[in-house]
Formats: C-alpha cells, structure tokens, sequence
C-alpha cells in the first residue's frame, strides 16, 4: 500500500478481511497510526521500494493527486497489478500516461476507485433504469456538497501544487462519474466555477449542465460551501423517476441513504405532480467491501475491468476539466487549475 491515511486504513481494513488477499508492506511519511491499527505490515521508506517489491502482487494507492500517476505508473512498470483512488491524478495529462503505461503492461489490472457505484442506493437506480421499467432516460440533477469546516483552508485538498483543482475534482468527479454511467458521450458544456467563500487557490462551487450525443442533460452542482452536507442523485424517465438521497459515510453526515421511486400520474383522478413514492431504506454501506472484493476478483480471474476503469477515469477527467475551460471568467482568476 501506498499512502496509510485515511484511505489507506479504509482500504487495509477490507483487504485483511479479504480470505484471498493480504497486506504486506506500506510507505506513507507519516505511518504512525497505520502502523498501530496493522503492526505487522513492514513499513517501507519510499514509494519505489513499495512498487517494486518482490513478494508482492498487487498495490494499493491512495496518495494526495500529486503523487497518484507517479506511483500507478511506477507499479505497472514493475508488473504489479494496481487499484488507486480516484481521481487519477491533478490534470487530463496525468491518466493519459497512466494509459500509457497499462498499455505496455497489458496482462496487469488497473482499476480506479470510484466508490459511489457500489453503494447499494445507486446499483439499485442502475438496476431500474436499465430494466426499462420506467421508460427512457430523460435528464439527470446531482448535488454533492460538503461545508468544509475548521482547518479546511490549509488541508492538503486545499494545497492547488497538491491537488490541482478543487472540490470538483476531489469530491464532484463521483458525481460526473455516476452521471456518465448513464448517459452516453458528453458533446457540450456550459459552466460556471467560483471561489465563493474559502479563502483557497482552488474553486469551492462548480455549477454545470452537461449534453450528451442523444440531447440528453445533466445538471450538475459540486460545492464545499454546503453547510449542510447533501447528497441527491435525481434520474428522470419517460414514466418516472428516482432519486438516490444521501449517502453513507463513515460520519453519517450525509443522512441515511435512500432511493425514492415513483411513476408519472396522469388523467382520471389523480393530481399531476404529486406520484405515490416508494422509499426503499439502505442500513449499511457494503461499497468498500464490494470494490476491493471485485479488484481482487478481476486479478485472480483474469477478467476485464468493468467499474473503475482507465477509460472512464479519463473520461471523467475530461469532463471535469471541460467544466473548468467553459468558464472563460473563472480560467482567468487565480483558482484556475495550473494546467488545462
């Protein structure tokens, strides 16, 4: 593993559980907290002597953006199998080296951590929508907004040489990941970013609507000045809707996690605008357990890599960073990314 923070721990505590995976050895500059929770897991003293270890098959990482590709890249060249944490990278640049890489590595997995497609109220609405149930896509809202809170101007999310961009690219890429699992290849962009409360190098609100080939919209809003934290994942069919509310999370910050479900109601006595509701309650969040199991699956069976893949993380980096070049305004302040 590489990187024994939180992520690092979130991942350690699912791959020890795993009866077909172990945790060898970590590198992290700080890994006095891993250390205690796994002291058995030797400590390595740089990211290389991790990548390139012999007794091992696979890495994890789950670095700040910076150093994500250097460490992908090192794995795959050294014929590691590899699941990192989203996003890959600060820049467009950085998952195409990466691609670069797994290209000359082809027998290897890579696999990207794009952990909202496994929590239960999401696989739920994709079973729905993909049932025809509810009739055909129509457009799609997503609001993923967190409040930041005490320290967060000089947290490493912050640091613009550490991250590249902001919120958007830290927490709003789940969002325009989940929306691109639905609609086809995005062709248009209007945008609007701003650096609206937090005194940081880096945007706190993404506003977007996204088009795709077929006219289809997404309406997007990625914000760090939600006091509130809220999640809402809103799906429109020709015969319906769902909604996916809240998302599990380790606080429970966002509220319990639902998916509300309900059919258009026209003519005879019904009122139109107010449908009968299914609200379906989701108690516990298997999203960890589910991706880790299914890396794990993916190398020892040999098989493709579905949920997570290069392609849709470059996908999704372009996207967000499309978000950043429709505003003409914003590409001229100071919380513009380094490189576009």
């Amino acid at each position: 593993m590489v990187g024994l923070g939180k992520m690092g721990l979130i991942r350690a505590k699912e791959l020890v559980r795993h009866p077909q995976a172990e945790v060898i050895c970590g590198f992290d500059p700080n890994p006095t907290a891993f250390h205690a929770a796994y002291p058995d897991v030797a400590i390595l003293d740089s990211i290389e002597a991790v990548t390139t270890s012999e007794d091992i098959d696979a890495v994890f990482v789950c670095t700040p953006n910076l150093y994500t590709p250097q460490a992908i890249i090192s794995a795959l060249d050294a014929g590691k199998h590899v699941f990192s944490e989203k996003p890959p990278g600060r820049y467009v640049r950085d998952i195409r080296e990466i691609m670069t890489a797994e290209e000359r590595n082809p027998g290897l997995k890579l696999k990207f951590g794009f952990n909202h497609r496994y929590h239960a109220g999401i696989q739920e609405a994709r079973r729905i929508v993909e049932s025809g149930r509810l009739g055909k896509l129509l457009w799609l809202r997503g609001v993923y907004g967190k409040s930041g809170g005490e320290g967060f101007e000089e947290e490493w999310r912050s640091n613009k040489e550490l991250v590249g961009a902001g919120i958007l690219l830290d927490q709003g890429i789940h969002m325009v990941d989940l929306f691109l699992m639905l609609l086809g290849e995005v062709v248009e962009v209007k945008s609007m970013v701003t650096t609206a409360h937090w005194n940081v190098a880096v945007e706190d609100n993404a506003f977007a609507l996204l088009r795709d080939t077929e006219g289809r919209v997404g309406m997007l809003h990625s914000s760090s000045t939600q006091w509130k934290h809220k999640f809402n994942f809103e799906i429109y069919m020709s015969e319906g809707y769902l909604s996916v509310n809240g998302i599990l999370s380790s606080t429970r910050s966002y509220g319990d996690e639902t998916i509300s479900v309900a059919r258009r109601r026209f003519g005879g006595s019904s009122v139109p605008g107010k449908p009968n509701e299914e609200i379906i309650y989701f108690d516990t969040d298997p999203s960890w357990e589910l991706e880790v199991a299914d890396f794990v699956d993916k190398v020892l069976t040999d098989t493709a890599v579905e949920m997570g893949s290069s392609q849709q993380a470059l996908k999704a980096m372009e996207v967000v960073y499309s978000i950043y070049r429709d505003d003409e305004r914003f590409m001229q302040s100071p919380s513009a990314p380094l490189e576009i």
